[in-house]
């Protein structure tokens, strides 16, 4: 069974940058999507960026010209760079990945369990 796991998150100041990662715990053919969610105390789960099989890209309004979502096709990786962090993006950030692999018979949606993301002096 494939496990997705983020990494990257911690803690870091405003106005400081991160790059997050996804990835499946075992090699897979591939990643056909990406997206990356986020989830602060006492809020509900928001959507953050997504990028498609030929690297389209679609951003929150809430990050756009500040995050960066990409893809390493080799490595199977889906990143978030994040720049000019603000306290406000303080959540445990997320990511979604459907994945085309020889044990399923379609495409099969999978979910991280989360990586903190600080932002804080």
């Amino acid at each position: 069974q494939v496990q997705v796991v983020e990494s990257g998150g911690g803690l870091v100041q405003p106005g400081g940058s991160l790059r997050l990662s996804c990835a499946p715990s075992r090699n897979i053919f591939s990643i056909r999507s990406g997206g990356w969610y986020r989830q602060a105390p006492g809020k509900e789960r928001e959507w953050v960026a997504t990028i498609t099989s030929a690297s389209n890209t679609n951003y929150a309004d809430s990050v756009k010209g500040r995050f960066t979502i990409s893809r390493d096709n080799a490595k199977n990786t889906v990143y978030l760079q994040m720049k000019s962090l603000k306290p406000e993006d303080t959540a445990v950030y997320y990511c979604n990945v459907w994945i085309r692999d020889g044990l399923f018979a379609e495409n099969k949606n999978f979910w991280g369990k989360g990586t903190l993301v600080t932002v804080s002096s």
